[in-house]
């Protein structure tokens, strides 16, 4: 299995000037994976909630947005999303109705739900059925980042490139990441630092990247 180390521009130590806002991690519909960069980040940052994992109606849409809703409410003050997987899906589902403002979202090798997944993973049935269909295709009501794959076995690039256009995201295509979890090689994952500094107002932390990483404005 490959080890993943994309060169860290930021230090999770130095927080003199990271944002102010909470950091909401959104994991997918496997949730919180104990060497998963999601969890790994949110045991660093100085202002961070999980969405907690589900007891019941797992792979439910509706009850995946409600989460993300329980968890806004115990947090005051600005807030920045940090989804992965699925938990984009659920971000762009949960901004359809949203009554509360969050400062940006960054969104993670976004999963196709529209696509049928490779076996292990829920059918196009099944997630017809829990009410993820179809992908929400309107523009998002806060700033976002789709930082996509070329290799994403959940998403083509194009696909990912095409949410990204539909939600007013910039796209970032981060190279051949794989799905950008453990399966791929990857614990740490520096770059979500910079991209949430740009999410809480560094425009420049978003283009200190290094290696193969494009950046490319949606239109």
């Amino acid at each position: 299995m490959p080890n993943h180390d994309i060169s860290a521009v930021d230090d999770i130590d130095d927080i003199q000037d990271f944002p102010d806002a909470t950091v909401l991690i959104v994991p997918g519909l496997r949730d919180h994976v104990p060497d998963h960069w999601q969890t790994l980040l949110a045991a660093r940052l100085p202002k961070v909630r999980s969405v907690a994992p589900l007891e019941h109606d797992k792979l439910s849409c509706a009850a995946r947005v409600d989460a993300i809703d329980r968890a806004l409410a115990d947090i005051e003050g600005p807030v920045i999303i940090v989804a992965h997987s699925a938990g984009t899906m659920m971000v762009a589902h949960w901004a359809r109705h949203a009554a509360r403002e969050i400062q940006g979202a960054l969104l993670a090798a976004p999963a196709d739900v529209e696509t049928p997944m490779p076996a292990g993973y829920p059918t196009r049935d099944q997630l017809q059925a829990e009410g993820w269909l179809p992908v929400p295709l309107t523009r998002l009501p806060f700033a976002s980042i789709v930082a996509a794959s070329s290799d994403d076995h959940l998403t083509t690039l194009a696909r990912a490139r095409r949410f990204a256009d539909a939600w007013g995201s910039r796209f970032v295509e981060l190279g051949a990441v794989g799905h950008l979890n453990p399966a791929s090689g990857f614990g740490e994952w520096p770059q979500a630092l910079a991209f949430i500094r740009e999410l809480g107002g560094d425009p420049v932390s978003g283009l200190r990247q290094s290696g193969s990483v494009q950046h490319e404005k949606a239109a």
